[in-house]
């Protein structure tokens, strides 16, 4: 077999696909007990893209001796110039897709950007469609983020260049599947045979995926002859919890086909397709998933993407999915899968001399004794069928199995359907084999009394005899109990030695046991959380639903994020003339956010806004969740309230978002219907947080501090800066002047920044001289005490170079009126020059942010032509004369 660890994240390469030729070496052979599996390690190596001599230049090296050193650099650069050549012929061409050419030009800028830092040239800023950033038309904000992303993705790829392929970490993606190939088996059977592959945890004794099933022919090839050199599958949904577990074996079972036993003489009549075990091997694939070989063959990791690799996943390709979920399970992602385990059982050998050779059936049927087809996969990569046969242990009376099927039901057939196993003793002659009846049967109901799915693990199964034809009626058994632990409940004993007649069924004194998996984004088993996803059947509890929902496991309600959003926003929506249930409807909600800022669920957070923009339909939501804030806010002060306005404070943003998208959504249905009174509730939602975070009450400190972490929000209209930018403004002075939160400080400052250079928010006029006569000067003075090696010292510049940026005549003539008293304007002026002279003499940004430096360098001389009036007015007479700022101004002047 073939091994390609393959990372489900799109990583630029330096080669492109068709850059990539596979070569395979070395045959090796890996042998435990009697099957021999030949495996074969795969080697990619890099080679160049065929292109004509007349479409490509020639960069053949010339040297000379003392340039010697730069011929890594040299062949470096080549290959970045060929690549461009054929990338630009492939634009050119005209015959891409519009997807296709979208990602192909991201990966031609960010290679000219890689070739631009190892050249030491000048940073690119560029937007999310890869176009160079216009600095004239962007915000000081904007292009201060633009090079950080830009910076960070360089650095990134020299991080790549210079790692060891050997030693990369792929801990940070939350998605990874395992490329496997099967290229032969090379084994004697003598029979046909199944070989089923599968993921396997050592340390915990458990199987951590899907069979992948490959049916193999007695005479050495597929039976599906199609599939010949293409017996491909994909291992998906690992996740960083799977890269961190201590071992990883790759196992391969091998069952035989046919008769019971080989040495059996072939003129007898034997039974025929009896599945029979006939050898495993074993790989240990830990190494491989991490990343990490140690000897010289050792196999090629490229990231994985299916579109971006398709010679190795096509529609041919099957796909055995973890059992288990994703660590992200995306809106519109469904699944309903339950995966039954055979595990073990304890068969008396009754009337016989010896154990009775046990085939388990497993079969799925409705309360009305109906089966349902083709609803059980024993692997990928197979067909489903409609009953499933284990595999039969010769004369022994504790078979253990551990065979895994999948069960897929149709959602609405889940409730009344059930699992029955059936127990046949087999015989080796066909004569004999067919007189063989049904001897136990044994089930279990996939949906509990109180409407949960089957719960997790395992179940100790009653063995029921009785007559063939009555245990084929599923009225026989359906009304009694499945498991030990319902015949206990009921006052039967579960443990008596002598056998028990409940109805016209026994129960034996065999006994079975399964071990089950629900993977269903829409079968939960938490009854609490099923109460509100099916709330319509009984609206009278809904208020307990709400309440209840808040004490739901974290990790159950995000397995079923939308439907839950979904039951809260139609209970919003469908009580829309009452107000009953608004206020829980929006606790609720303020659970769920709180829930995925939690670092546990963080990964969940791009979920939650794929939902607002592509799911989330409730029109009328804004209003009763602005009202319902707006309430907690009024009555911030009151007992009891504080707590769950501290919540709904740190999920504001998330909050005011579905507010938002709610009234987009009913505007596009009613075209700007109510605007008026959505701008008026708006307008009087923020004079009370306005209220409130004016209060000197003790009750909501920590509700304001909460408040002005997540007050963001803030910044999104004109409105809102009207409002309450005067308090924001307010609150950042006070926690910069004594370097608290500078994080949120600047954060915050930059988004409000940020909103008023746009051109849609109406004047700004007003909004940008509150925020020069409040904070330029303590912006300032942050700026010169902060450190060179503070994270935030970019961050603090930029926001000073957006203000005065930002300012316009109109501020300076303003700020200059303002100058009073002659110590206070030394002051100020002194502090701005020193500043200027510190920040050009040695800048702040890296030399490579050429635009950012010369935006900022350009601001401060516009804002040193601005203060020259006043230093010609105030100081140059000599009364008033200050040496030492016309020193400083000198010194700009010069610079």
């Amino acid at each position: 077999m073939k091994f390609l660890y393959l990372k489900q994240a799109l990583m630029q390469s330096l080669f492109p696909i068709n850059m990539f030729e596979i070569l395979y070496h070395k045959s090796a052979s890996c042998v435990m007990k009697t099957p021999n599996l030949l495996y074969e390690s795969l080697l990619i190596i890099a080679i160049s893209p065929v292109c004509s001599q007349a479409s490509k230049p020639d960069f053949s090296p010339v040297f000379p001796p003392q340039q010697q050193d730069n011929r890594e650099m040299f062949r470096s650069v080549r290959h970045m110039i060929y690549d461009l050549i054929e990338w630009r012929s492939q634009i050119l061409s005209g015959t891409l897709p519009q997807d296709e050419l979208k990602e192909l030009k991201k990966k031609v800028t960010a290679k000219i950007d890689y070739g631009n830092r190892i050249l030491d040239l000048d940073l690119v800023v560029r937007d999310e469609d890869g176009n160079i950033l216009d600095p004239e038309q962007t915000s000081t904000i904007s292009l201060f983020r633009a090079h950080e992303v830009a910076s960070k993705q360089v650095e990134e790829r020299l991080q790549e260049e210079k790692t060891d392929p050997e030693n990369l970490s792929f801990a940070a993606t939350p998605s990874f599947a395992l490329f496997v190939n099967l290229k032969n088996v090379v084994c004697k059977i003598g029979e046909d045979a199944e070989v089923l592959m599968s993921l396997y945890d050592p340390l915990e004794s458990k199987f951590i995926s899907e069979n992948y099933l490959v049916r193999w022919s007695s005479c050495g090839l597929p039976k599906d002859i199609d599939r010949l050199h293409n017996l491909r599958a994909v291992f998906t949904d690992l996740g960083s919890k799977d890269l961190k577990r201590e071992k990883i074996s790759f196992v391969c079972q091998i069952v035989r086909v046919g008769r019971m036993e080989l040495r059996d003489n072939n003129t007898r009549k034997l039974t025929s397709g009896l599945r029979r075990p006939f050898g495993v091997a074993v790989m240990d694939v830990t190494d491989i998933i991490n990343g990490k070989v140690d000897d010289e063959d050792k196999q090629h990791f490229i990231p994985f993407q299916p579109k971006e690799f398709p010679h190795l996943v096509d529609r041919s390709t099957a796909v055995a999915r973890k059992m288990g979920f994703p660590e992200i399970i995306m809106p519109g992602d469904v699944r309903n899968d339950i995966y039954v385990t055979l595990v073990q059982g304890d068969f008396d050998k009754g009337s016989k001399t010896t154990a009775k050779n046990v085939e388990v059936t497993v079969s799925v049927y409705d309360e009305d004794g109906k089966r349902l087809e083709s609803v059980i996969f024993p692997g990928a990569g197979d067909e489903a069928i409609s009953e499933y046969k284990s595999v039969i242990y010769y004369q022994v009376k504790q078979p253990r199995w551990f065979e895994t099927v999948k069960v897929a039901i149709p959602i609405e057939d889940v409730n009344r359907s059930h699992l029955r196993f059936t127990f046949r003793h087999r015989s080796s002659q066909d004569s004999k084999d067919k007189s063989e009846k049904i001897f136990a049967l044994a089930f279990v109901k996939l949906m509990r009394y109180d409407g949960t799915t089957l719960r997790d693990g395992e179940h100790d199964l009653i063995v029921y005899k009785a007559e063939a034809k009555k245990l084929e009626d599923a009225s026989t058994y359906l009304s009694l109990p499945s498991t030990k632990i319902e015949l206990e409940e009921k006052g039967h004993s579960a443990t008596g030695k002598s056998m028990q007649n409940l109805g016209s069924c026994t129960i034996s004194k065999d006994s079975f046991q399964i071990s089950t998996l629900v993977c269903s984004t829409k079968l939960t088993q938490n009854v609490d959380l099923l109460g509100l996803l099916k709330w319509r059947s009984n609206t009278s509890l809904l208020h307990q639903n709400l309440k209840q929902l808040m004490k739901v496991d974290g990790g159950e309600v995000v397995k079923f994020l939308q439907d839950t959003l979904d039951a809260l926003f139609n209970i919003m929506m469908e009580n829309s003339e009452s107000e009953t249930f608004d206020t829980l409807v929006f606790d609720a909600l303020v659970f769920i956010i709180g829930l995925i800022a939690d670092r546990k669920f963080q990964h969940f957070n791009p979920v939650l806004e794929t939902y607002i923009k592509k799911h989330f339909s409730a029109t009328l939501a804004y209003t009763k969740l602005t009202k319902v804030l707006k309430t907690y806010v009024d009555n911030a002060e009151k007992c009891g309230i504080t707590d769950q306005l501290f919540k709904a404070m740190k999920a504001l943003e998330y909050i005011f978002k579905f507010i938002v998208r709610s009234r987009i959504l009913f505007n596009q249905l009613y075209e700007n219907k109510g605007e008026a009174d959505f701008r008026e509730s708006l307008l009087q939602l923020f004079k009370s947080i306005n209220e409130m975070m004016s209060s000197n009450s003790d009750q909501t400190v920590i509700v304001k501090v909460c408040a002005f972490h997540g007050s963001s929000f803030a910044s999104s209209a004109t409105t809102r800066q009207e409002i309450l930018l005067p308090t924001m403004t307010d609150q950042l002075k006070y926690h910069l002047e004594r370097q608290e939160d500078l994080e949120a400080c600047c954060q915050l400052l930059s988004n409000i920044l940020e909103v008023l250079y746009k051109k849609d928010v109406g004047p700004t006029q007003r909004h940008v001289q509150i925020i020069m006569e409040n904070l330029l000067r303590t912006v300032n003075r942050t700026v010169i005490s902060m450190g060179r090696d503070s994270e935030l010292i970019g961050s603090f510049v930029a926001c000073m170079t957006a203000i005065l940026r930002q300012m316009e005549d109109y501020h300076y003539a303003h700020l200059i009126k303002t100058f009073g008293k002659m110590r206070s304007d030394v002051d100020f002026l002194m502090e701005t020059f020193i500043m200027f002279k510190n920040l050009i003499g040695k800048n702040v940004y890296p030399f490579d942010w050429v635009i950012m430096n010369m935006m900022q360098n350009k601001v401060f001389l516009r804002a040193i032509n601005q203060y020259a009036d006043m230093l010609n007015k105030k100081f140059l007479d000599q009364t008033n004369f200050e040496l030492q700022v016309r020193k400083n101004s000198q010194f700009e002047w010069n610079k």
